[in-house]
């Protein structure tokens, strides 16, 4: 088949919406975030009748000449805009031959250290305070990080030794967290020896070792033991040979500040990590996990053949859910009742959703703006946001490098 893309009418509203509410932004600037074409936008917004900005808010309208002027006040300006524009294209220059160089550290991953090892790199080659502007991080800071390089060498040996006692401890009992954790690491040691427990708590965190902990949460699963039993066809493997064989999907709360939430049901490619299609309602009704496995379709062109995998949620045992995947070909997979660990990669995603849209914060101020956030975030990590599993690409990245051919097998 084709490479055409196919997007749901709410990804339409959504992106339309995005710019709409978005002050400042240019029509190409949200097309390239969302990974879409310019006049693919420009279409949707004049269907539902959202202007167009012609030019960014606030910006100078250059002077007319002649006006007022004499011809040596004329000349004089004339030269002074010709040398802010020179300086301009060097500065452009510059920045584009420092990213240029920063791509084989930023594949690795992007995070503040490895920008800092990018400047101290390259500080022999550009100016330390261009460098600090092109990769976004400030000088001072900078510079402080290079002045203690022997101190975080050593502190980093040591917390790798705490690390390894820590890592011992956990093993024998996988349930202990770090106030435990830390007495064990004391007990029979010199007082010069005592670990405090902030320290082992970061030790651990940033290792990520952590004990049992069961989550207090909204409950989206309602299992509804009256319909037929669906097997597990994963048994906790969520992987794939080739795009579109195996999705898993979940749905997830997205809680409001002055009461209520709205709700997320995705549906993720166990290939590529892709989250192929998803819907947001302020219910839990079948529709909501309907209109997520028709976005998928619509991206796929067709689910034929297509392994769905879901917890036993009402919504996803109901008689119209099933009807809905025997329509588009669908085989149905369920993890055990109760068992998190059976969905592990959808709780994952929707997890990672949380963390990075809300982090400090417990919710979100109203529906818009939850709409605005969960759908940037959606688009992005499709587009943008490297993954581990994908080898640091996006999953948008890693099917049209490396699984292209296998999206669709027969129309």
């Amino acid at each position: 088949m084709g490479n055409k893309k196919n997007y749901s009418d709410e990804f339409k509203r959504d992106a339309v919406a995005l710019y709409r509410d978005t002050d400042g932004a240019t029509l190409s600037a949200i097309a390239k975030d969302l990974g879409i074409n310019d006049m693919t936008l420009r279409t949707w917004c004049k269907a539902a009748g959202v202007p167009i900005r012609h030019s960014r808010p606030g910006s100078a309208v250059p002077a007319a000449s002649g006006i007022d002027e004499t011809p040596e006040q004329e000349l004089v300006r004339l030269r002074a805009e010709n040398r802010e524009l020179k300086a301009e294209k060097t500065k452009l220059a510059t920045e584009r031959d420092i990213l240029r160089s920063a791509a084989k550290y930023f594949g690795r991953g992007d995070s503040l250290v490895t920008r800092f090892q990018f400047v101290e790199s390259h500080r022999n080659t550009f100016e330390v305070k261009r460098l600090c502007e092109a990769v976004e991080v400030c000088r001072s800071s900078f510079y402080a990080w290079v002045d203690a390089a022997d101190a975080r060498a050593e502190r980093q040996a040591a917390d790798d030794a705490l690390a390894e006692r820590i890592r011992m401890i956990h093993k024998a009992d996988n349930t202990m967290g770090a106030p435990r954790i830390t007495p064990e690491l004391n007990d029979g040691s010199a007082a010069d020896e005592r670990v405090n427990h902030k320290r082992v708590a970061r030790v651990m965190r940033e290792r990520g070792i952590a004990g049992y902990r069961r989550r207090r949460r909204v409950k989206t699963t309602i299992p509804d033991p009256a319909n037929q039993k669906v097997p597990d066809l994963l048994k906790r493997d969520f992987t794939a040979d080739a795009i579109n064989e195996r999705y898993v999907g979940d749905i997830t709360y997205l809680p409001l500040e002055f009461g209520g939430n709205l709700y997320l049901a995705t549906v993720i490619d166990c290939c590529s990590r892709r989250i192929a299609g998803w819907a947001i309602a302020d219910h839990m009704r079948t529709e909501l996990v309907e209109d997520a496995l028709k976005a998928a379709g619509l991206l796929r062109g067709s689910l034929d053949g297509a392994v769905f995998h879901s917890d036993h949620g009402s919504v996803y045992t109901s008689k119209d859910f099933a009807k809905l995947c025997k329509e588009l070909g669908v085989t149905q997979s369920m993890g055990a009742v109760g068992t998190s660990a059976d969905n592990a990669l959808a709780e994952s995603v929707n997890a990672a959703l949380k963390r990075e849209i809300l982090q400090d914060r417990n919710r979100w101020t109203d529906a818009g703006q939850c709409r605005r956030e969960v759908f940037r975030w959606l688009v992005r990590y499709n587009t943008r946001r490297r993954h581990s599993y994908c080898r640091y690409l996006s999953p948008a990245s890693y099917e049209s490098e490396h699984h292209a051919g296998n999206l669709m097998q027969a129309a």
